[in-house]
């Protein structure tokens, strides 16, 4: 049950290839003159962590095969780009006009995650090489300067089906556990719950990416406090995921 959780933005410097991600967010925290305390999150934006980690590529440097050149005039794009999503996911679905669907790291997504958004001229952001590692190592990072036990998400955004629009989800977590299973609770009518599972890390990362924005908010950094959580040194973002046998997309369109 929620009481009374609260979300700060937290403005940051510009994030350069090979800064430390840590060391940015424990200065803006306290230029704000925040600190954090037991139980907090931090919601960090995915292109900042891969900027931090130099997931940055400059189209002009990549070589298209055909199969990129068909790809990109089909749903026209640039070949550099279509050449990146072949080489960044595991399957490629279809698509429609700039935007074709990819399985990446057993996430459904549009072009592997590539964006351009917040990328220097020329260049285009790719999802971090290692979430998960990431997540670990930046909360790992902040914890041993401030004595406090945190969770932290890695936050990208995604569209779903027939709705208009992005918003924000879980690309990686670290810290704490990112379902609640109400299987076997009872409704207010007293029914039994049979397969309800909430992604508590997937509410959170949206409510973050309302707050950083899509475009020049330059706020890639979002802390949740008080959120309705359990610390879990042991959680991985492998908990979020579900089979495609059990998912009913997958299943029921046979991707």
């Amino acid at each position: 049950m929620v009481d009374n959780m609260q979300i700060f933005p937290i403005k940051t410097q510009v994030v350069k290839p090979g800064q430390s991600l840590a060391e940015i967010i424990l200065n803006a925290l306290r230029n704000q003159g925040v600190q954090l305390q037991d139980g907090d999150i931090l919601a960090v934006a995915s292109k900042v962590v891969s900027t931090a980690t130099n997931q940055i590529v400059y189209l002009k440097e990549v070589k298209p095969s055909e199969e990129a050149k068909k790809l990109a005039e089909k749903y026209f794009l640039e070949p550099e780009f279509t050449e990146l999503i072949l080489k960044e996911s595991e399957k490629i679905y279809g698509g429609v006009k700039k935007a074709i669907l990819t399985l990446k790291n057993g996430i459904l997504t549009v072009n592997a995650g590539i964006d351009r958004k917040n990328a220097p001229n020329g260049y285009v952001m790719l999802w971090p090489l290692n979430p998960q590692l990431e997540a670990d190592k930046l909360r790992s990072q902040i914890e041993k300067v401030t004595k406090k036990k945190i969770g932290v998400i890695i936050v990208d955004s995604e569209i779903s089906p027939l709705r208009l629009g992005t918003r924000g989800f879980a690309l990686a977590i670290s810290g704490f556990k990112p379902i609640k299973d109400y299987r076997g609770e009872k409704d207010i009518y007293g029914k039994e719950i049979v397969i309800t599972l909430h992604s508590i890390a997937d509410d959170l990362a949206s409510a973050a990416h309302f707050l950083m924005g899509e475009s020049s908010e330059q706020t890639p950094v979002v802390l949740i406090r008080d959120a309705p959580i359990t610390l879990d040194e042991n959680a991985k973002s492998e908990d979020l995921k579900i089979s495609k046998e059990n998912c009913v997309y997958c299943s029921s369109f046979k991707l």
